[in-house]
């Protein structure tokens, strides 16, 4: 039987619950057992596919086409396993299934309540991946607050399995903030004790309390905490700010909180952690030997956690090429022809992002021909790529009016638009081209020296595609297709053969980067913009000299 931990939030929302679950997995997985994580979200939404970028950060992609919360991606970053849909629940998701069966009968004439329809729904889902047999320990995340109307249920339905699951089987780990008045040079435990108080009220106690704070925590502190939130000293964990969030497994082993957590499950006499290759992927990341700038051009550049998975991509390849990747954000709703040069000339790299309609297009449109023309490495992703085909066909291959019917209908020449079974759906939600596709690479091509595969495995999120009616003429132009779909004939990959790195994909590759496997395509990209760095500077250094003498 699986044991199951659930850990939750009080004090204030954006504390890092996602990063405490997934570093506790990382202790535990890393002294041998099966581990899974999953996020219950309280909102009403389906799934937050819908979900503008700005409200809620990027939308993670699994393997079997799930839309979910970005805390999945740092569970799969930090594990290096897949999840699944069975790892995101919102309560839209409940409230549907409860409604179906309602609506099927299968209530038999009943009432249907909170209590204890959906909170019986909430339990099935929670020890779900538990009833499998795969997992030694279910690690799950509750969205939200402590005392949101909305995470009521969720919290009422981790009472209720406390009380029915066998003692020794259920951990509630709380997290919470102490802050830290400067005026009065003090920390403050009291916000602690009320969001303790507040959660004990509902039939919950926690297990133990993980303190985020800034300065570090005195015994005497702990000792209060412990006393007045009913936990033992030792069970009172601090949580100081870390410099990266892949330190905070070590800082939680050095606070001990795997040991604490498997002894309130009843479960001794465990290996040590391995960790080792953890530390190494630290010490590549926080001794980098060199640094490149790489624009990132995007439209929600306001949000970072909108582009969440490609700037933890950067973080891993980086540290595979012993470089820090300084990314400069580049709206690209400020780039125009005037100012491309001065915006992008610093950089060692271009990275277009993905999105979603036509605000900030043409600037990225004038950011891809940049690249093109002035040799700096190019990196597509999705809408990035397909900005690179529009490109293409308008400068090179002189179709002025090239365009992707997403932001122009009446385009004459529909270079990317939409696929055939695309144009009868009505809704939008869950409806798009998700989850991991195969891909057929060209040998000699440099996604073939990227990959060194002919056939590799990718994660979708899009509703348009490259049009293939006119493929002939990219190729012959020099922007060929290194990756085609075997099923269906559409393009995964464009490059130009005739540039140091120019590569764009249909895919979004930085959804399977992880510490122990970095995407290929962004370790390749990166250690390109090295190269272009170097280069750069072998070519100044004369003239520096020149200029000396």
């Amino acid at each position: 039987m699986a044991k199951y931990i659930f850990v939750t939030g009080g004090v204030t929302s954006s504390l890092g619950k996602g990063i405490i679950a997934a570093s506790l997995a990382k202790l535990l997985q890393a002294r041998g057992f099966r581990v899974t994580i999953q996020k219950l979200d309280p909102y009403i939404n389906i799934d937050p596919g819908t979900l503008n970028p700005y409200e809620h950060g990027e939308c993670y992609v699994t393997e079997d086409g799930a839309e979910t919360d970005l805390d999945l991606g740092h569970y799969e970053r930090f594990l290096n396993i897949y999840t699944s849909q069975a790892n995101n629940v919102t309560t839209g998701r409940i409230y549907q299934t409860v409604i179906d069966k309602e609506r099927a009968g299968e209530f038999l004439g009943k009432t249907v309540q909170v209590v204890p329809h959906i909170t019986d729904e909430i339990k099935r889902r929670m020890v779900l991946l538990g009833n499998d047999g795969n997992y030694d320990i279910v690690i799950t995340e509750i969205g939200g607050t402590v005392g949101d109307i909305e995470s009521l249920p969720f919290i009422e339905a981790v009472r209720q399995l406390q009380w029915e699951l066998p003692e020794g089987d259920v951990c509630v780990i709380h997290l919470t903030l102490i802050p830290y008045l400067r005026a009065a040079k003090e920390l403050k435990t009291k916000p602690t004790q009320h969001s303790v108080k507040m959660l004990s009220e509902t039939g919950v106690h926690p297990d133990i309390i993980v303190c985020r704070t800034e300065e570090p925590l005195n015994n005497d502190l702990k000792k209060k905490i412990a006393l007045f939130c009913n936990v033992k000293p030792e069970a009172v964990i601090e949580a100081m700010d870390a410099s990266t969030i892949y330190e905070v497994p070590l800082t939680m082993l050095r606070e001990k909180l795997d040991i604490i957590t498997l002894k309130k499950l009843n479960t001794t006499l465990v290996p040590e952690a391995d960790l080792k290759n953890w530390k190494a992927f630290l010490d590549k990341l926080k001794y980098p030997k060199s640094k490149v700038n790489i624009g990132l051009i995007g439209k929600y550049m306001e949000l970072q956690d909108a582009y969440k998975s490609i700037l933890e991509s950067f973080i891993h390849a980086g540290a595979m090429n012993e470089v820090k990747v300084n990314v400069i954000d580049v709206h690209s709703e400020s780039l125009n022809k005037q100012n491309v040069k001065e915006k992008l000339e610093p950089l060692d790299g271009l990275l277009v992002a993905p999105g979603f309609g036509k605000r900030g297009i043409e600037g990225k449109i004038i950011a891809v021909q940049y690249a093109r023309e002035n040799n700096l490495p190019f990196f597509g992703i999705c809408l990035g790529m397909q900005m690179a085909a529009i490109e293409f066909a308008r400068n090179v291959l002189g179709i002025e009016k090239a365009h992707s019917t997403e932001m122009d209908l009446q385009t004459p020449d529909p270079v990317i638009d939409m696929m055939e079974e695309q144009k009868k759906i009505k809704k939008l939600g869950g409806t798009m081209r998700l989850g991991a596709y195969p891909c057929e690479i060209k040998p000699g091509t440099l996604a073939h020296r990227i990959y060194d595969k002919t056939l590799i495995s990718e994660r979708h999120r899009h509703r348009y595609e490259f049009n293939n009616k006119y493929l002939d003429q990219f190729e012959k132009n020099g922007m060929i297709a290194s990756g085609i779909n075997p099923d269906t004939n559409l393009v995964e990959i464009l490059e130009v053969k005739d540039h140091p790195f120019f590569i764009g994909v249909q895919y979004h590759p930085e959804l399977k980067s992880t510490v122990e496997k970095p995407a290929p395509l962004f370790v390749e990209f990166v250690a390109a913009a090295k190269n272009y760095n170097e280069m750069r500077s072998e070519i100044k250094n004369p003239l520096l000299q020149s200029e000396m003498i």
